[in-house]
This record gives structure tokens, C-alpha cells and sequence, in this order.
């Protein structure tokens, strides 16, 4: 039975691998072209996959850190001191 099932993983892990590497665009491909990482997953099927994974496979794009506000960025109204006099102002009744 577990010889079943890990046959099973197997044919599933290869069968995502062979598809996923036919839905990858063309130009995301790395390392090598895109019918050779084709022929590389069919012939030699769990190592194909896993070399796919990890060599050809497309990075996943990553989010740029943050940029903290420079001198000409713009700021939030509770860090500008001329909002915060204006709005004291307002606030005490001053503005007549």
C-alpha cells in the first residue's frame, strides 16, 4: 500500500512538473530553453522535476521594501508642523 501511494506522489509530482513546465511562458524559462527543460522533465521524470523546480523555473516576483519619506516626499498631515500649528489654532477657537 505505501508503495501505492508514494508511487502515486510520484506521478503527481511529475505530472505537475511536465505541466508546469509546458504553461511557462517562453521568455520566463531560465537557464536553458523551454523544449529542452521539456525533454529533460520526460526523460529523466523526478530529477527532471526537481532540477525544473529549482534551476528553470521562474522566480516568483518580490515586493520592494518600503521607502521612507525623503526631503521632497510627500508626508502624512500629523507630520507636518504647519498642519499641526493650523489645526491647534482651530482647535483653541483662533480662527476668526
Amino acid at each position: 500500500m505505501a508503495g501505492v501511494l508514494i508511487g502515486l506522489a510520484l506521478l503527481a509530482f511529475w505530472l505537475f512538473s511536465l505541466f508546469d513546465v509546458v504553461t511557462t511562458p517562453e521568455d520566463d524559462v531560465r537557464n536553458v530553453p523551454k523544449p529542452l527543460w521539456v525533454l529533460i522533465v520526460v526523460v529523466v521524470p523526478f530529477l527532471g522535476g526537481l532540477v525544473w523546480l529549482i534551476k528553470g523555473r521562474p522566480r516568483a516576483a518580490r515586493a520592494a521594501w518600503p521607502v521612507p519619506p525623503g526631503p521632497g516626499m510627500p508626508k502624512g498631515p500629523d507630520d507636518d508642523p504647519e498642519f499641526l500649528k493650523e489645526l491647534e489654532r482651530r482647535m483653541r477657537g483662533g480662527d476668526d
